[in-house]
């Protein structure tokens, strides 16, 4: 008899959570990093104590753009889709000032680590403990989307560090990434890809190696507008570098080039059939940074903070909560079981429990 109940009970909770599933409006998903961008600035703006770290890239109007003496002001004038749209129509997590956390569980606190841990649902400190170029052994969710028979060859990502093709596995997982100073190729190129090639090629970069984001997030664009992906991933990266280089004008700049990037993206997908009203976006970042003058640089086991982050979502399955102000501990390694989750697929990762962000998911 206890034996029948067990299994009566296992069956309504799949029927429930299977009709619970087939009501999820989602059947896209964009999923959105800005690399070492602080809660701080993402919920205050911009940090007036650190405005004069300009050694390089001055820029001469910076409290002009980016300063108001009223936070909530403020905000708006570094982030303004965060801040008018997102807040309007979706989720913001992590304003520790308001009870809100979000924490990576790796304990590097740094780029390859955070990144792994967002995208395969758990920390792996014992292999993945550098930002060497290496292949990652293990399973991210967008190689497991890409296995699935509905979104075979249609999950990719753009992404300016040239890391991601290594933390992706693009060899294993047959994954299209498109990184670093890489120009888009194939035999129909369109005219604005052209362009973009002929342009990145001649334009200075300061970062070396690293693809400035502008070039990874039009070339994504024009990526999306033809091959119509299900599940794209946008790995944006100049606020953590100019960050290191202590350029904080360029990092707000970056912050808020991001923030348009954004706005923009979301604006072709309400005017697209395939997209509009069926797409989730969720954004976060890797790691936090330190708080003070200098700390803020850096990032790292040894910098105090830097494990606290925060995230985002907007879409059609996302209750309109706006700046969540008190919630339950999330952690970065719950973003790959989301965004899976949004799609009506569970992604289960070995040895770790955690469910996805439940509350992201929630019908309207």
């Amino acid at each position: 008899m206890l034996i029948r109940r067990i299994l009566i009970i296992f069956w309504l909770s799949s029927c429930v959570q299977a009709v619970a599933q087939s009501k999820l409006k989602t059947e896209n998903v964009i999923l959105i990093t800005f690399d070492g961008l602080r809660w701080q600035e993402l919920f205050n703006g911009a940090d007036s104590s650190l405005m004069k770290q300009q050694p390089y890239l001055k820029d001469s109007k910076l409290r002009e753009k980016y300063w108001h003496a009223d936070a909530v002001e403020r905000r708006k004038l570094l982030l303004p889709f965060f801040w008018n749209t997102l807040v309007s129509k979706g989720q913001i997590y992590g304003n520790r000032a308001l009870g809100s956390k979000v924490n990576v569980s790796n304990r590097m606190w740094f780029s390859y680590p955070g990144y792994n841990e967002l995208l395969t649902g758990r920390a792996d400190d014992e292999r993945i403990n550098s930002n060497d170029k290496t292949y990652n052994p293990n399973t991210t969710v967008l190689e497991f989307l890409n296995s699935q028979p509905s979104f075979k060859g249609r999950v990719a990502a753009f992404t300016s560090w040239d890391c991601f093709p290594y933390i992706i596995n693009d060899k294993r997982s047959g994954v299209f990434v498109s990184s670093g100073i890489v120009p888009a190729s194939g035999a129909k190129l369109t005219e604005c890809e052209v362009v973009l090639n002929e342009v990145m090629s001649a334009t200075p970069n300061p970062l070396g190696d690293v693809r400035l984001d502008a070039f990874t997030f039009y070339l994504g664009m024009e990526y999306i507008k033809k091959n119509k992906p299900r599940v794209m991933y946008f790995a944006f990266d100049e606020t953590d570098d100019f960050a290191h280089g202590g350029e904080y004008a360029a990092y707000l700049n970056a912050a808020h080039y991001t923030d348009r990037f954004i706005g923009e993206l979301w604006n072709y997908l309400q005017s697209d059939a395939q997209y509009k009203d069926k797409t989730t976006i969720i954004i976060t970042t890797d790691h936090g940074r330190g708080t003070d003058a200098e700390n803020w640089k850096h990032h790292g086991i040894k910098i105090p903070e830097a494990d606290q982050i925060w995230m985002a979502v907007i879409g059609p399955d996302t209750k309109p909560l706006g700046e969540v102000k008190v919630s339950a501990q999330l952690f970065q390694k719950q973003v790959a079981k989301t965004v899976a989750a949004f799609l009506g697929l569970e992604f289960k990762v070995e040895g770790d429990s955690t469910g996805p962000v439940q509350s992201m998911i929630g019908s309207r």
